[in-house]
């Protein structure tokens, strides 16, 4: 795969985190900020997944938002008498 090297600007006191961690594992703070750039990317489409699962369930059982709204409400008032 073909790598391009890229200018990035951080502000000192982050540059200083990044390279510490970097020292910390061993390793560049390239490879470190590619981990950093792949688990960002691979969180984000995990959360678009979770999001469409959700979206795609909810039209299946046509949930509307204030449904969800109310259950919350509902849910808060139970744990509140609980106590």
């Amino acid at each position: 795969m073909k790598s391009v090297t890229v200018n990035i600007s951080f502000q000192d006191t982050l540059l200083d985190d990044i390279d510490q961690m970097a020292q910390k594992e061993s390793r560049s703070r390239s490879e470190l900020l590619r981990e950093a750039a792949r688990a960002y990317i691979d969180r984000n489409k995990r959360w678009d997944r979770i999001f469409a699962f959700g979206k795609q369930v909810a039209m299946e059982h046509e949930v509307q938002p204030e449904d969800v709204a109310r259950e919350i409400a509902d849910h808060r008032k139970t744990k509140a008498a609980q106590r």
